[in-house]
């Protein structure tokens, strides 16, 4: 929260600027920075109309809280990807003790074949 601890903190560092820009100068550096701030304000403004311009209707219509960087929590991204289900493998249904329920079988992985893997990649004899 800005207020309580954290505006003392910069009523502090207020408060030693001052001091050190002392009493002439001071009110010159309120101006620059007054300045600075009515500058900093008219670019974003005409930063988000350009934005604004570009995407037309879907800018109104874009979550702005969910592309907040604060938000990303990579806990919570890592869980969530863990979690996820992955799709379960399916039994083929037969009747039992007929000749279908003999062949049927849960999808395996498939099978590694060093012949079938070795003549579908070439070999490079000069490769480090």
């Amino acid at each position: 929260m800005f207020f309580g601890y954290d505006m003392e903190k910069f009523l502090l560092l207020l408060v030693v600027a001052a001091l050190l820009i002392g009493p002439e100068r001071l009110p010159r550096y309120a101006e620059g920075l007054a300045r600075f701030t009515q500058r900093a304000r008219e670019w974003l403004a005409g930063a988000r109309s350009r934005v604004k311009e570009e995407m037309g209707d879907d800018f109104d219509d874009v979550e702005w809280r969910k592309l907040d960087p604060r938000q990303y929590d990579p806990r919570r991204i890592i869980r969530d990807a863990l979690l996820e289900d992955a799709p379960v493998p399916t039994v083929q249904a037969a009747a039992v003790g007929t000749a279908a329920a003999a062949t049927a079988t849960t999808p395996l992985a498939p099978v590694f074949d060093p012949e079938a893997a070795a003549a579908g990649v070439p070999f490079d004899n000069e490769a480090t």
